[in-house]
């Protein structure tokens, strides 16, 4: 119990950088196996972000999003996880050996949302919507919603997509992100092929 409380308030007093704390992600990788690029939030809880997750830069978590790393094996004796943890002293081993869960940058994941153990991929810039159970793999840009959740529509088109995928704007670091607001507002507000097309020429050009 003692170490479960020397546990939050460490969380607690390194999440005050939560956007750029590189402590933050290394206490995250080391102990929990859960590695999480620069400036994502909202996902340093062990409890909604299980083992085995790996999270790119600048993603959006809400605070009631959850991933579930494992189903109940309903076809064995008991669904009950003694059955299978071996935490709890009937087994000798964990028998489930979840695969890791991919998400990668700019994905934003909205209140009550669950990600489900049947999903191993969320796509960059992917949407996940409020209170949506996703059940398999989401693709890049995609809005999902509904329980369970199907595609909306892609949050642009094939050219624009195209576009963003070209310029790696998620490679910036914040003062990068900054000047290309700066330089191309047009670009970061209402990106497309023809407003991208400038900053991605004068990023090759540097």
């Amino acid at each position: 119990m003692l170490g479960r409380i020397i546990e939050k308030v460490r969380i607690r007093l390194l999440l005050r950088g939560e956007h750029e704390s590189l402590a933050l992600r290394d206490h995250f990788a080391r102990r929990y196996q859960v590695e999480v690029g620069l400036y994502s939030y909202g996902c340093f809880d062990p409890w909604r972000t299980p083992r085995r997750t790996r999270i790119g830069r600048y993603c959006s978590f809400a605070k009631s999003a959850r991933i579930l790393d494992a189903n109940h094996p309903i076809d064995a004796l008991t669904t009950h996880p003694f059955l299978y943890e071996a935490r709890f002293g009937v087994v000798p081993r964990d028998l489930i050996d979840p695969p890791w869960l991919e998400i990668s940058d700019d994905v934003w994941i909205s209140h009550n949302a669950t990600i489900a153990p049947g999903c191993k991929t969320i796509g960059r810039g992917a949407i996940i919507g409020a209170g949506a159970v996703v059940t398999h793999d989401v693709p890049p840009y995609a809005i999902m919603a509904g329980m369970p959740a199907t595609r909306l529509r892609f949050r642009f088109d094939a050219e624009t997509i195209a576009a963003i995928e070209a310029s790696r704007w998620w490679e910036l670091d914040k003062a990068g992100l900054a000047d290309l607001v700066r330089r191309s507002p047009a670009a970061a507000y209402h990106p497309g092929a023809e407003t991208l097309a400038p900053w991605i020429a004068a990023r090759a050009g540097a």
